[in-house]
């Protein structure tokens, strides 16, 4: 292994450094937090420090989990315990179950509102799907929060939708039997049984502290109650814990994010090391300026900074209405493509799924390949699955051409051509997937052999390591967490939209503007906001956050798009 500190910056060398905890290492967006927990962890084992089997690193999404194992590998590190808070809890339910009851683990609900549906036929309450899905939301709320079902009614006396307190907390109780007796856990369950689990039996907290010494948690600003004292168990009166997290990012309250943790976290290890990362290796300076402008002063709150020198100041654009909107995002977007710009540089981010029917169609009337993030994963695609196995197969036989040619030929005898269909239908996706695979082909070490290739195609399927396809990307601002692009059309920046209509306290808004920052803080060299002024007959407002952000770093669009043609009647 060579040395994990080597190409640290500073900051990130000082972080990597503390290799016994309690340490806080507070980390801005594009400033290279994965890159610390792998390179702290190199560290840690490279001296001797870690044992790697005594290693927990807990993210959010199995995705970022497999990212971590990645960086952990490539840095030569193996045998880390790199997963999700569920992940690890059930490992750990699966494990310690039957030596404790006797039996296997109880299985896994698969179907929340299936179950909700069945345990309100029981009470003779027949319930649309709208309704069973805003109470399964209720009942992850309650249990990611660790209230009681009455504690729950006591907090929301005006009940939910068209059911009072009393019939939620009915159908609640009624869903928790029908569970029992099947033997079934749910998903929030999961953390809540092992936490319980943990707490009754001494000896299996022992062995988990014998099993685990040294603790990391990833996104820390989104850990939730029940959570934060699952952490706490697996902690137990040991002290080496490192947290890396950025309160600007916290997206998740819905789902019992709280970054208090974060904030308070020197308050509750006063002896904390803590580290600030503000160094941005991802976005021009200029976009910085916007970023930092919208959460000035707000708690937690980087400031980001890069040697980057900043570019044009970037553009926020008014149009006449939704369909002007996505049509002059098009247009933009065709102008950047006709520039030599890949497709695959540039996303359009957006609150909410609705809004990227508009965007699409325009894209499509312009010949531009799009993709809505968050629909099918890539390695759950016909396409590839087609492709994974065809490859397979031909990896029996002896390869008589070099292993790039190999791979072409086998998608091509699937459909794969040298020119691609029309942008926008399913033709055209499924060329984008096939094309993604041999480009995955073209890009691999020298040496690589046909069964070799499979063989990583069908882990990083297990990693969910998805290739980019060249499409633009479109995404809401909670599924572009994480990521990046060159090229950001961050669009409905208009009052109701972001900040989204039911957001009316204070706490709610915070969270509206944080999600601004996300969306802003994925680009790396060119941002455009827009809005439009109205919908339908309803006229809008643009958004309060570009007042906050403030004309000093945002430059206006001197061409105030046309409406778009009425529609026959």
């Amino acid at each position: 292994m060579s040395d994990p500190l080597a190409g640290l910056d500073e900051q990130q060398r000082a972080a990597a450094s503390l290799l016994r905890g309690p340490v806080c290492v507070l980390a801005g967006a594009g400033t290279g937090k994965t890159r610390v927990i792998t390179h702290r962890i190199a560290h840690g084992v490279d001296t001797g420090a870690y044992s790697p089997a005594r290693v927990m690193a807990v993210t959010f999404t199995a995705k970022a989990a497999g990212e971590m194992r990645g960086r952990l590998r490539a840095l030569g590190v193996e045998g880390v315990a790199a997963r999700t808070f569920h992940a690890t809890a059930l490992a750990q339910l699966n494990f310690f179950w039957p030596q404790l009851a006797g039996d296997s683990a109880p299985s896994i609900v698969d179907k929340k509102v299936r179950v909700l549906g069945q345990a309100a036929d029981s009470l003779r309450l027949h319930l649309d799907a709208a309704t069973l899905r805003d109470v399964a939301s209720r009942i992850e709320w309650r249990k990611v929060a660790m209230r009681t079902i009455e504690q729950d009614a006591a907090a929301h006396p005006t009940g939910l939708g068209g059911l009072d307190a009393g019939a939620v907390a009915d159908i609640m109780r009624a869903y928790e039997k029908v569970k029992d007796e099947r033997r079934q856990l749910d998903f929030e369950d999961v953390l809540l049984a092992c936490a319980g689990m943990l707490e009754s039996e001494p000896r299996v907290a022992a062995a988990v502290h014998e099993q685990y010494r040294h603790l990391t948690v990833d996104e820390y600003q989104d850990v939730s109650p029940v959570q934060q004292r699952l952490l706490e168990l697996w902690l137990g009166e040991r002290r080496d814990l490192c947290v890396v997290g950025d309160a600007s990012q916290t997206i998740y309250s819905f789902a019992g994010a709280d970054p208090r943790y974060l904030l308070e976290f020197a308050g509750a290890y006063p002896d904390a090391h803590v580290v600030r990362l503000e160094h941005n290796y991802r976005s021009d300076a200029a976009i910085l300026g916007v970023a930092n402008a919208l959460m000035r002063g707000r708690p937690g709150a980087l400031v980001l900074s890069s040697d980057r020198p900043a570019g044009p100041a970037p553009i926020v654009s008014a149009y006449a209405d939704d369909a002007a909107e996505a049509a002059g995002v098009a247009a933009a977007v065709a102008d950047q493509v006709a520039a030599g710009t890949r497709p695959d540089e540039i996303a359009i981010l957006y609150r909410a799924n609705a809004q990227s029917a508009p965007l699409l169609s325009a894209l499509a009337a312009r010949g531009i390949p799009a993709s809505v993030l968050g629909g099918t994963r890539f390695f759950d695609m016909p396409e590839v699955r087609q492709a994974v196995m065809a490859l397979r197969g031909a990896s029996v036989a002896p390869v008589e051409t070099t292993f790039v040619a190999a791979v072409r030929d086998v998608l091509r005898s699937l459909g794969l051509t040298d020119d691609p269909p029309p942008a926008g239908g399913a033709l055209r996706d499924a060329w984008e997937a096939r094309a993604a695979v041999l480009r995955l082909a073209e890009e691999a070490p020298d040496g690589t052999t046909l069964r070799g290739f499979t063989d990583g195609l069908i882990a990083r399927g297990r990693d969910q390591h998805e290739p980019a396809m060249r499409t633009v990307t479109l995404a809401t601002l909670h599924a572009a967490k994480g990521l990046e692009w060159p090229h950001v059309h961050l669009v409905g920046l208009s009052e109701g939209l972001l900040p989204i209509s039911y957001a009316t306290s204070l706490e709610q808004i915070a969270e509206e503007r944080r999600l601004a920052y996300v969306g802003i803080t994925r680009a790396a060299r060119t941002l455009s906001l827009s809005w439009s002024e109205r919908s339908g007959a309803r006229p809008r407002q643009r958004s309060r956050f570009l007042e906050e952000i403030g004309t000093g770093t945002l430059r206006v669009s001197a061409a105030r798009a046309t409406p778009s043609a009425p529609r026959p009647r």
